[in-house]
This record gives structure tokens, sequence and C-alpha cells, in this order.
């Protein structure tokens, strides 16, 4: 009886988290800034939804990986609505702190370390064997850094092959090392994961 409470309860959840996926996606496409930019940026999220849907009852998550998929959903959904370069509140933080640039493109790239780092961590403790420790770690943020640098390729080749239509995806703002920047971030995105996400991460692991 627990069990199914427990399972009604999860369910539940996922569907609440879900609808705000659904409901974010549909504001994202209204009136964007440019809506090329919009399904470049916004595609990632909606191949991690299909993929979720497919595999959901196959291999069921913790609640935790799906919390985080949804923020980095709702991160790169509002990456595409306003393009990370024009996102008000970091627009604002600019003015406002005289900085060099909008940063939330900052930010994005290391939620794409932080949130792929316990992806990846719970796939390799249940599904690949392995033990907690420092070689686990370091495969995690090798993968990590793979999935980075495989999203600056694509970055590159969507730039070679669209031109200036590009430059709102690309995000750079002038910065010649942006590249450079955001791999760095993503790293620094998955250290700081595994080190004040892991303890948590092991107890949604133990509900399962």
């Amino acid at each position: 009886m627990k069990s199914w409470v427990t399972d009604n309860n999860d369910k539940r959840l996922h569907l609440g988290l879900l609808l705000i996926f659904v409901v974010s996606l549909i504001w994202s496409v209204v009136n964007p800034r440019d809506l090329f930019t919009w399904f470049l940026e916004v595609l990632p999220a909606v191949i991690g939804l299909i993929v979720i849907v497919f595999t959901y009852n196959r291999f069921r998550l913790t609640n935790l990986i799906y919390i985080l998929v949804l923020l980095h959903a709702v991160i790169l959904m509002i990456g595409g609505h306003y393009t990370y370069a024009e996102m008000p509140v970091f627009n604002w933080l600019k003015d406002t702190f005289h900085l060099a640039r909008n940063y939330y493109d900052r930010l994005g790239h290391f939620a794409q370390g932080f949130i792929p780092a316990i992806i990846v961590r719970e796939i390799l403790l249940r599904k690949a064997g392995l033990r907690r420790g420092k070689l686990l770690s370091f495969i995690i943020i090798s993968i990590c850094l793979a999935i980075s640098a495989t999203y600056e390729l694509i970055e590159w080749g969507v730039a070679e092959a669209t031109g200036s239509a590009a430059e709102a995806f690309l995000g750079t703002q002038g910065d010649v090392w942006d590249t450079q920047w955001d791999m760095f971030l993503a790293l620094g995105g998955a250290i700081t994961s595994l080190l004040t996400m892991s303890n948590l991460h092991d107890k949604f692991l133990k509900k399962l």
C-alpha cells in the first residue's frame, strides 16, 4: 500500500513538472525575439522531454533528476525567448553593476555542466555498476566536458551553415574567448554539482 501511494505521489509530481514544461514552452514561443534562435535553443529541451517520455516506464529516474531537467529546460526556453544576450533581468544586472556583458549565457553553460553531472551520475551508478569515488567523479566530469565540447561544435556547424543568422544563437557578444569560457563554466558546473548535490542525490536513489 505504501509503495502504491508513493508511486501515485510521484506520478502527480511528474505530471505537475510536465505541465510546467508545456506552459513554459508555450510562453517561450509566443513572440520570441528571433524564431530561428528560439528553435535552436529550445530543441535540446524538447529532445530531452521526448527521451524521458519514451523511457519513463522502462527506466524511471529519481524525482531530483526530473526537477533538475525541468530547471534546465526553463533556462533554455527563457534563453530561446529573449536570446541569451538580451535576457532582461541580466540586462538589468549589466546596467546596474556596469558589467561587460549580459551573463545569462554564462549561467546557461554553468547549468550545462551542473545538471547533466547528476543525470550521468545516476545512469552510471544504476546501469554501469560503478562505485562511488574519485574514478566515478572523473568519468562524470569528462562526460560533461564532452557534452559541452560537442555543443560548441554544433554551434560552430550552425554558424558555418547559416552565417549571420546564427549570431544570436552563438551569443558571443564580441568575446573571442567565449567558446573557452563556455566549456570552463560547464566544467565548473559539473564539479560544483558533484560537490554539493551528491549526498542529496544518494538520498533520492535510496528511495527507488
